[in-house]
């Protein structure tokens, strides 16, 4: 069997301040129930307060975390373009870019690199092939999602 392009390894560094993998409006991050349980109590709610207060459901009822209304962007994205929730943040948004869809394709993952400057930073180092592979499977869990608590 081939192994996946992405095996052999990556260059990447996430860069700060940057923000821009967060901050398209509209986005989506789904959550999976362990997200729920750490987020929440990092926050010192119950998990029924913290999806009632941060979270939506999708139109197949799926957990996702809120947009801010004035411009859609990630409830927890600062002005400075960084996570308030870094240490605690979903595992959707700790795989990015090692999401299924931006390895799938050359024209997805063109299109990935054009927008992560992680991705073609000078100080990028190789994420090993196994270390993605962690990452894409727990995009895969988290886009899966949950319904009911």
């Amino acid at each position: 069997m081939r192994h996946p392009w992405w095996m052999s390894g990556v260059k990447f560094a996430c860069q700060s301040n940057c923000g821009k993998c967060c901050d398209e409006p509209g986005g989506i991050v789904y959550l999976s129930k362990h997200d729920a349980r750490r987020i929440s109590s990092s926050m010192g709610l119950a998990v029924e307060e913290w999806l009632e207060r941060d979270c939506q459901r999708t139109l197949d009822g799926r957990y996702i975390l809120k947009s801010r209304e004035t411009d859609g962007i990630c409830i927890y994205l600062s002005e400075q373009k960084t996570c308030q929730i870094y240490e605690n943040r979903p595992q959707q948004c700790a795989a990015y870019p090692w999401w299924g869809e931006n390895l799938a394709t050359d024209r997805s993952w063109r299109q990935t690199k054009q927008e992560c400057p992680g991705l073609t930073a000078e100080d990028a180092i190789t994420i090993d092939g196994n270390t993605i592979k962690i990452h894409v499977l727990a995009d895969r869990q988290s886009t899966k999602g949950f319904r009911k608590w």
